[in-house]
């Protein structure tokens, strides 16, 4: 008995050594500024910066076949939260997972600065671990899965001689339509019945850095959002028809109804569910929508990012692995 516990043991540490070990860690992150920005009217109303940087996963004694991109904070979305939990996934692959910061707290990429940091950050690392320019997907849930959007509308419609050669997008329940966030959150401060540190927090930086209110200056509402039902054009929508997209939704309407009295109006899932047709439209064929039904999540906080935990990741890489075939 004590052999075969021993052999066991041995072998459990083989397997365990093998699964650490298959991947290189590398991390580089500037001292975080001492200074804070103001995102409200009252006088506590700021955030301090925090780091702006990178991690990089990368799969050992492999070629690497392409790379998964989180656009994450590196302070309020716990540092590569979104992203670790593709790493197995990725490594067994082939596949390297990069997460990228900016030094603005909860970074909407308002300002080009935010994400000309951003690609410089990732013209850099490309560049210095030499990672191949193909089968490139970026990823993410809430802020992360919105700075994607921003950052691919506005590499599309730079001149930069870098350019990703993007494969595909997995967007995971976060906002497109900020006219519609405008208003529920307008809805939200109006009816006091939640916490209103982020509808208040979120409006008042839509109504800076967009100058004004949705209904003052609906043309950059739209031209902010990745798709807006208001908006008859929605010119953006082109910008990403020649992509894979694989959209995850959790509606949890009973959740928001009984939680926070918000309706089907106040869903990122409509949001999401309009993009996905205009792109059929604009004639895309390669889009696909997961519904995420109460029992796939156990969790009781719904959110954006109990969404992306509960997604199944193993599967998802085998969608991934397709597209790279396309």
């Amino acid at each position: 008995m004590k052999v075969h516990c021993k052999l066991f043991f041995l072998l459990f540490l083989t397997v365990f050594s093998a699964k650490s070990f298959s991947q290189k860690m590398i991390e580089y992150y500037e001292p975080v500024k001492n200074d804070s920005l103001r995102v409200g009217i009252g006088e506590t109303d700021f955030l301090p910066f925090i780091q702006k940087g990178y991690t990089l996963m990368l799969p050992e004694n492999k070629e690497i076949k392409g790379v998964l991109i989180f656009l994450e904070d590196s302070k309020y979305d716990e540092k590569n939260r979104s992203s670790k939990q593709m790493y197995t996934q990725a490594s067994e692959n082939g596949f390297a997972v990069l997460s990228v910061s900016t030094e603005i707290p909860l970074d909407f990429y308002f300002s080009k600065s935010s994400m000309i940091s951003t690609h410089t950050i990732i013209k850099e690392v490309f560049e210095k671990h030499n990672l191949p320019n193909e089968n490139i997907f970026f990823l993410g849930a809430s802020l992360v899965g919105h700075r994607a959007m921003r950052y691919i509308k506005f590499m599309k419609e730079s001149d930069f001689k870098f350019q990703l050669n993007i494969k595909g997008i997995v967007a995971c329940n976060f906002t497109m339509d900020f006219t519609r966030k405008w208003y529920q959150h307008k809805r939200d401060i109006r009816l006091n019945q939640i916490d209103l540190w982020e509808p208040t927090f979120i409006n008042y930086l839509l109504e800076t850095y967009l100058e004004g209110t949705p209904k003052t200056n609906p043309e950059n509402y739209h031209n902010f959002s990745s798709y807006s039902y208001s908006d008859e054009k929605n010119e953006n929508i082109k910008i990403y028809k020649d992509y894979g997209i694989r959209a995850y939704i959790e509606p949890a309407i009973k959740y928001k109804l009984t939680k926070q009295l918000r309706t089907l109006y106040e869903n990122n899932s409509i949001d999401i569910v309009g993009f996905l047709a205009e792109l059929n439209l604009a004639g895309n064929e390669n889009t696909e929508l997961i519904v995420l039904q109460p029992d796939d999540n156990p969790s009781t906080n719904k959110s954006a990012q109990s969404t992306w935990n509960a997604i199944q990741k193993d599967e998802l890489m085998d969608w991934i692995l397709k597209q790279t075939k396309k």
